[in-house]
């Protein structure tokens, strides 16, 4: 897109805003009524996108985006009158016969960045919250899914007024181009690369950021876990969208004394969810494009391997893989692997765990395989890490009742919910003081008994 038809719909969305547009309520819940219409409207071609660019099933399209979009909608239309209305505050006793309140309001005109591994759940999410809020948004996806990108255009062309929402199709220069405008909000999903790169954009121009990244999520299973289970629900969430996925397990770091029965449940559950052949199963993805596809396959030793390691190059695909007999030097753990491939590693002793978690950056996720209560709070007290499960994986960020987001390299700020209306919001804080009295010790000349009451006032 040009940048003049950019700053065109900036200046317009600018302008929208500024006329009080969407501030009030009832408009920013038809914008969300307008929006899940079209959704459920338009459900088998937005499914059809991302069966082009991912691979994706319609079980799993409608699973981990379509649904927790719409999901994310109706929790918004149930609770916006709450998280829009000011609320009071104590006040106190030095400013007597005032009334303390604080005022939600939206910050303004939003960018939001999506990624492409999740196209429609990454844009639209943070959009039904910056909407909800009350603000205008301007939506970037990514280059990488263009099937997906361009279904996502009409949605929100129909959806919306241009000049309340919009999306801006393209590669870098575009998002060059829109982090060099005065945006009262930036919020980016995606890698660390870009995101030190939209944080230097934004720190230039003070502009807040949200920052939804990665990292390598471990998931720790101990001798006390439900051994089958666990490698059930890590099959899942590992594998699921061919492993790219920002809180996929990376790797599985597991006691030394369970490691053989872990590995023989692992097969088992690739073989039962994905079946002998999982490259020829029509509801296993492929990965996003060459450069990732080689990328990962770089990543896989084949003398480690203990299961898959199978490609389709024409396909862009790669079998759910499990590498076995892995250190921390070997390139697999060198980086965030954003794909079917599951290293493991085995540790003597819990604590040997989180000191080692705690060296490296901290994780987006973590997920604890116990039945140890004591130990699941050990570890989830002192590793650092955004957000997880326990005896579970993934399944955290598919509540609208509890914030998802990073900690240090993995993101700052979250989102979904309360956590997402807040996000997009700014709280004014407001006195209102009334003027039947005025109390006079606060101005001078201040006297030995006017101090007296500032100390009484203010114990």
């Amino acid at each position: 897109m040009e940048l003049r038809e950019i700053e065109k719909r900036f200046h317009a969305q600018k302008a929208y805003f500024l006329d009080g547009k969407t501030l009030p309520v009832a408009a920013r819940k038809r914008a969300l009524c307008k929006l899940l219409a079209e959704i459920e409207t338009k459900e088998d071609t937005l499914i059809a996108a991302l069966k082009q660019d991912l691979g994706k099933s319609r079980p799993e399209g409608y699973m981990c985006e379509l649904g927790l979009v719409k999901s994310e909608i109706r929790y918004m239309l149930r609770h916006i009158d709450r998280y829009a209305r000011e609320h009071r505050v104590r006040t106190p006793l030095a400013q007597a016969l005032s009334r303390s309140f604080v005022k939600p309001v939206p910050y303004g005109t939003v960018l939001i960045m999506s990624p492409w591994n999740y196209p429609l759940l990454l844009a639209l999410d943070p959009l039904v919250d910056a909407i909800a809020a009350g603000n205008t948004a301007m939506i970037k996806p990514s280059a990488y899914a263009p099937a997906t990108a361009d279904v996502l255009e009409k949605l929100i062309s129909d959806s919306f007024l241009e000049e309340y929402a919009t999306v801006i199709k393209g590669g870098r220069e575009e998002n060059a181009s829109l982090l060099d405008f005065e945006f009262d909000y930036i919020f980016f999903t995606g890698s660390k690369t870009v995101g030190r790169e939209v944080m230097q954009k934004a720190a230039k121009r003070l502009i807040p950021v949200t920052l939804e990244l990665g990292g390598k999520s471990p998931c720790i299973v101990d001798e006390t876990a439900n051994i089958r289970l666990a490698a059930k629900r890590i099959v899942f969430g590992k594998f699921i969208n061919c492993g790219q996925t920002c809180v996929a397990p990376d790797y599985i770091y597991c006691a030394e004394n369970i490691r053989e029965e872990l590995l023989k449940e692992l097969r088992y559950q690739i073989k039962k969810q994905y079946g002998e052949k999982p490259l020829q199963n029509s509801n296993y993805g492929k990965m996003i494009n060459q450069k990732h596809f080689d990328r990962v396959c770089g990543l896989i030793e084949q003398d480690r391997v203990v299961c898959g390691g199978e490609t389709n190059t024409a396909a862009l695909q790669i079998a759910p893989t499990v590498m076995d007999q892995v250190t921390w030097e070997d390139p697999v753990m060198k980086e965030e692997i954003f794909g079917p491939v599951l290293p493991v590693l085995t540790y003597k002793n819990i604590s040997e765990v989180v000191k080692k978690v705690n060296e490296m950056d901290a994780p987006l996720a973590l997920y604890i395989f116990s039945s140890d209560r004591e130990r699941i709070r050990f570890v989830t007290e002192r590793i650092r890490f955004g957000g997880g499960c326990i005896n579970d994986t993934i399944i955290h960020l598919a509540t609208s009742a509890m914030g998802f987001g990073g900690v240090g390299a993995s993101g700052m700020g979250a989102y979904h919910g309360k956590k997402g209306f807040d996000t997009f919001t700014h709280e004014k804080s407001i006195v209102d003081k009334k003027t039947l009295i005025d109390l006079p010790m606060r101005y001078q000349p201040y006297t030995a008994f006017y101090e007296k009451l500032v100390r009484l006032f203010l114990k």
